[in-house]
């Protein structure tokens, strides 16, 4: 099992790192927000995530010398994100490091395909489930489970309320949280939803000898490794 990859978001206008945390964690990503520029270097020096979305005009520090400075000790994937459209910027932030740029106004769907396709390119490709593990491999190209060799079945939706379920073992998701990872487009459903896709879930499961998703009365659902029926 892969961990979701942890995106750092680097931006001063509330309603856009909002917009764009909510879209980027409902499809899976672990999220950090900062809303300046200063003490960013050093979080990145500590706590290094899979990728930096970076806005150009930040308080404090700027972006393009926020990306500068990365680049002097880490090759971690750089997007920087601006509404400074002048050529000049476009080919500054680039000769300083950064991978990809997305101007404002952008949409939130070509955003998520820019940061799928840029980890796709540099995070290492997941390892073959070892010995001990729970031999369940989440492809999130394909959308596909697989148990053994063997392929599950599931919807897009099952498949995202899986993958969040997965990315922390034992932890216990609210039913609101699971929602939230499980439609995209964030429509209006009931929490109750949840309880129908768990059971679709376990009836999947449960036809290959496995229950791995356990339920915490009046809080949630939990992933289990190693539970079996």
């Amino acid at each position: 099992m892969t961990a979701a990859a942890e995106l750092l978001i680097v931006e001063d206008e509330p309603k856009i790192a909002a917009a764009m945390r909510d879209w980027l964690a409902a499809a899976g990503y672990a999220i950090r927000l900062s809303d300046s520029g200063d003490g960013v270097v050093e979080a990145v020096r500590a706590q290094p995530p899979d990728l930096l979305l970076l806005d150009v005009m930040l308080p404090g520090e700027d972006g393009l010398s926020i990306c500068r400075r990365v680049r002097e000790f880490s090759d971690l994937p750089i997007i920087l994100v601006t509404a400074r459209v002048e050529e000049i910027d476009r080919l500054l932030g680039l000769d300083l490091g950064a991978d990809d740029y997305v101007c404002k106004p952008f949409s939130l769907r070509e955003l998520g395909a820019r940061v799928r396709a840029l980890l796709r390119r540099t995070r290492p490709a997941a390892r073959p489930p070892a010995d001990g593990d729970d031999g369940i491999v989440l492809d999130t190209d394909r959308f596909e489970v697989r148990i053994g060799g063997r392929a599950l079945a599931l919807t897009p939706v099952e498949f995202r309320l899986l993958r969040r379920l997965m990315e922390k073992p034992g932890k216990v998701y609210s039913r609101g949280q699971l929602l939230d990872a499980s439609y995209e487009d964030h429509r209006v459903v009931s929490d109750r939803t949840v309880d129908s896709h768990i059971r679709n879930l376990r009836r999947k499961f449960g036809e290959i000898g496995r229950d791995p998703i356990a339920s915490v009365y009046g809080v949630g659902f939990r992933f289990e490794i190693g539970r079996d029926e």
